[in-house]
């Protein structure tokens, strides 16, 4: 039996401003492709189906029109909830649905009762636990001590009363200890939201949403799919993909990544302003349709630089600078100045301190007069 492992889809996303949607409904049909491709027979999204607990309609239609397009493949999806979730949106209409051969994950209750898949080699059950918090299980546990998010997914798998004789697929949406994450997810203060791997011990294979780059967790049968798309500077250098996973007999799992290309990718390149902008650098390149983040290294702002550099990157997200200026961190005490020396020579050496190199001989010479000029209005 062959899954497709997605998750932290995101969908209505805006990244330093700039709407996702065309990019995502761009990767989705690659998706499809691959669904296609590998005559899978499961799709898994990992939660994270949106951006927001609230997603724009044209996150919804984006959604909408992926499901239908599935349902039309005779193949089983399951989706659950994560942390950027409404659970209760992803559980409308569940029972409904369910005819279609997809099944949304149900606001956590207490008891998660599996999905039982059978082919050549027996049953297979599935177990959808959305993205849960200590406080969650709590609520219907109240005699068990709950304290950390391992214990609390522990005394949820626990009530699950797994089958270990039979294989066994979990999907959920955590953070498992001693994963690595990027500056797109939300972090929890001192890594307070830390699940143990070994809580899993249960399953053949726990697929895994929340983290956006892909990779396993001390073992193949442990992991993340990562994001079909790079939603921040820190994915750069990720190479994105959708992990398939084929279930045979139970203790043999096969699992292979397919590689996602996007519409338009995300890069960084770092430079002065003139070689940049020269057709040398950026011809023959993607460049020019990519998302975008310049860090420029002249010693002078450039003016309009933004403006300037869009008419030849025009997906140009964000502008930083490195030099002198930038690096430099002294902090200038006018108060042990301020008797001793004139009102021009402060400005001159906070301008020096401020910006890591003195003021230019042009540039002294407009403070000079305007120094003089505001003096002289007020004699």
């Amino acid at each position: 039996m062959i899954f497709v492992h997605l998750s932290d889809l995101h969908i209505g996303k805006r990244v330093n401003e700039f709407s996702m949607i065309e990019d995502q409904k761009y990767i989705l049909t690659r998706i499809i492709n691959v669904i296609d491709d590998v005559k899978a027979e499961g799709v898994i999204i990992a939660g994270d189906v949106y951006d927001k607990p609230v997603p724009s309609a044209e996150a919804v239609e984006l959604f909408d029109d992926f499901l239908y397009r599935l349902s039309k493949r005779n193949l089983k999806v399951f989706v659950i909830s994560g942390n950027h979730d409404s659970p209760e949106r992803i559980a409308f209409a569940s029972r409904l649905i369910e005819k279609s051969g997809i099944y949304m994950s149900p606001v956590y209750s207490g008891a998660v009762t599996p999905v039982t898949l059978t082919d050549e080699f027996g049953e297979l059950d599935v177990y959808m636990l959305p993205f849960i918090k200590p406080a969650h299980v709590r609520r219907y546990y109240p005699d068990v001590e709950i304290k950390t998010y391992t214990e609390a997914v522990k005394v949820a798998i626990d009530n699950m009363n797994v089958d270990t004789a039979k294989r066994n697929l979990i999907i959920t949406h955590q953070f498992v200890t001693g994963s690595e994450r990027c500056e797109s997810e939300e972090l929890s203060v001192g890594g307070t939201d830390n699940v143990d791997g070994a809580v899993f011990d249960a399953f053949d294979y726990v697929a895994l949403g929340h983290i956006h780059g892909p990779q396993n967790c001390g073992s193949e049968r442990i992991r993340y799919c990562g994001t079909p798309l790079k939603y921040s500077f820190s994915e750069a250098n990720h190479k994105k993909s959708v992990t398939v996973v084929e279930f045979l007999e139970k203790g043999n799992l096969k699992i292979d990544t397919i590689p996602l290309t996007p519409l338009r990718d995300m890069r960084e390149i770092k430079g002065a302003y003139d070689e940049i902008m020269s057709k040398d650098f950026y011809e023959g390149t993607t460049y020019r349709e990519d998302y975008m983040h310049i860090t420029l290294t002249d010693e002078e702002d450039v003016y309009d630089a933004i403006g300037r550099l869009r008419t030849v990157y025009k997906n140009l997200m964000k502008l930083d600078y490195d030099n002198k200026r930038t690096r430099g961190a002294a902090v200038y005490d006018a108060v042990a100045d301020v008797d001793s020396k004139s009102p021009f020579e402060l400005f001159k050496d906070f301008y020096e301190i401020q910006n890591s190199q003195p003021m230019s001989q042009e540039q002294e010479e407009f403070v000079r007069n305007l120094f003089e000029s505001v003096w002289e209005g007020q004699e």
